[in-house]
C-alpha cells in the first residue's frame, strides 16, 4: 500500500446509507457497508479498522471512541458533498473500488475474461477490471458516461 493510500480516509456506513456507500465506492473511497450490522458491531469495526462512521442516527454519531459523521440530508448529492467536505477528496480515484463489495479493482487481461462477459462486450471492449474479493468483472459500458456525469457533479478536485 502506498503512503498516499494509507492516508486515505476509510469509511463505514450504517444500514441506512447503503446507496451512499455504493456511490462513495464509485468515487474511490474505501467504504465498508454491511446492511445487517448492528450499532455495536459498527462501532467495533470503526475502532478496530480506524474507519470514520457515517450514520443517519444522531445518537450513534455521538458515541465516544469513534470518529463519526452524522449525515444530515436524505438527498444523495448533499450526502456526498457533506462527506467530501468532512474527509476531503478520495486519493485513489474513480472506479478503483467494487461498488458491490468494496474490493480494490485490478486490471485483467482481455483474454482472461473470454467466456466470462457477454460476447458483444468481449468483441467491443479492450479494458477490463476485476474485483479480487467477489470476482465481478467491470468494463466501460454505455452507462459509465452517465455515471461519470453524476460523479463530476459530486466530486471535488481531479483524480
Amino acid at each position: 500500500m502506498s503512503d498516499e493510500q494509507s492516508n486515505a480516509p476509510r469509511l463505514i456506513a450504517d444500514v441506512m446509507l447503503g446507496r451512499l456507500a455504493k456511490w462513495l465506492r464509485l468515487l474511490g473511497y474505501d467504504t465498508r457497508y454491511d446492511n445487517s450490522a448492528r450499532d455495536l458491531a459498527l462501532l467495533r469495526i470503526a475502532q478496530a479498522e480506524n474507519r470514520i462512521l457515517l450514520t443517519r442516527d444522531w445518537a450513534l454519531s455521538r458515541q465516544r471512541g469513534v470518529r463519526a459523521i452524522w449525515i444530515e440530508s436524505q438527498d444523495l448529492a448533499a450526502q456526498i458533498e457533506q462527506v467530501q467536505a468532512a474527509v476531503g477528496p478520495p486519493l485513489a480515484g474513480r472506479f478503483t473500488r467494487c461498488p458491490v463489495c468494496n474490493g480494490r479493482l485490478e486490471s485483467i487481461d482481455k483474454a482472461d475474461v473470454e467466456g466470462r462477459v457477454p460476447p458483444y462486450v468481449f468483441q467491443t471492449q479492450d479494458e477490463f477490471r476485476r474485483c479480487p474479493e467477489c470476482g465481478r468483472i467491470y468494463w466501460a459500458a454505455t452507462h459509465v458516461e452517465q455515471i461519470r456525469g453524476m460523479l463530476d457533479t459530486w466530486k471535488e478536485g481531479d483524480t
